[in-house]
């Protein structure tokens, strides 16, 4: 059904959006206007329901506007075109396939959802058979910076962005221990799950924090493990900031809230082989450094 096919599986707020942000100037790689289909969560992760009818509706709300002072009348056809597809019944294997039929002959077909890496064995199995070449990348951030980010962005996202200033505690811990938010920050267990249905030639681990130590070394890496040709890419592109969350600063207590839970995500990524970057643990202080 796939040529190429290429997933990015990496946790929520660990920079996903900038990589796609970047990567979409790769002609090589094709992106569908939405960067999140997640059509593998709702076929193989029970529960989840992304692509129900109302969710895509609302979705594709954004994608049909007009603005005559920027657009085409062939950008906005194709546009029209792609929300027709997205809204299409069934949701099913063909109809995920057809969200790319506007790609450019023999390039990879592009889609970053967080809730992938939670897809299981026989779930990556299927998707293995879907494609001829099949790559996936997972990305995490240090646990303390993505968590706050996280409660941050999903409190804006369901309306309740003035509450912040208002946290206790025992409120942000009833807040971001529920499990939508929570298991996007368990790594060790992410890792475990995709070595575990993935072969090595199809997957690559990263750490935020190394990606943006050295941008262009990751996306020659990146370039390399897909086998698509060497890019450059501006510095206005590598500096661009994307889907940033409201502007409040990190309670002193946060971090100490969690203290226990990194470390443990540490040690068991350690397990893996994988060394997290040492700035994880500067969020506790000396000791704990």
């Amino acid at each position: 059904m796939f040529e190429r096919l290429f997933l990015s599986v990496g946790a929520m707020k660990a920079g996903t959006t900038w990589m796609q942000h970047v990567l979409a100037e790769h002609p090589e790689i094709y992106f569908t206007p939405e960067k999140e289909i997640h059509y593998f969560a709702q076929a193989y992760i029970p529960g989840e329901l992304p692509l129900a009818t109302r969710n895509r509706l609302t979705r594709a709300s954004s994608y049909i506007g007009i603005d005559p002072r920027h657009n085409t009348p062939a950008g906005v056809r194709a546009r029209l075109l792609w929300t027709a597809n997205y809204l299409a019944e069934p949701v099913d294997d063909l109809w995920y396939a057809n969200l790319f039929t506007f790609r450019p002959s023999g390039a990879y077909c592009a889609d970053f959802s967080n809730l992938y890496a939670h897809v299981e064995k026989p779930g990556w199995d299927r998707i293995r058979d879907m494609a001829e070449t099949l790559r996936v990348i997972y990305t995490m951030r240090d646990p303390i910076k993505r968590l706050w980010s996280h409660a941050k962005f999903h409190a804006q996202f369901v309306g309740q962005a003035e509450q912040i200033w208002d946290w206790t505690p025992e409120s942000v811990e009833a807040f971001v221990r529920r499990d939508f938010i929570w298991k996007n920050g368990e790594y060790g267990a992410a890792v475990r799950r995709l070595r575990g249905a993935l072969p090595k030639d199809e997957l690559r681990v990263y750490f935020f924090e190394n990606i943006h130590r050295d941008q262009r070394g990751w996306l020659r890496d990146i370039e390399s493990f897909l086998g698509i040709a060497h890019r450059d890419y501006s510095d206005a592109l590598l500096g661009t900031r994307v889907n940033e969350s409201v502007d409040a600063p990190m309670p002193e207590w946060f971090a100490g809230l969690f203290q226990a839970d990194v470390e443990r995500i540490v040690a068991e990524l350690r397990e893996e082989g994988l060394e997290a970057p040492s700035s994880w643990m500067k969020s506790f202080g000396s000791k704990a450094a």
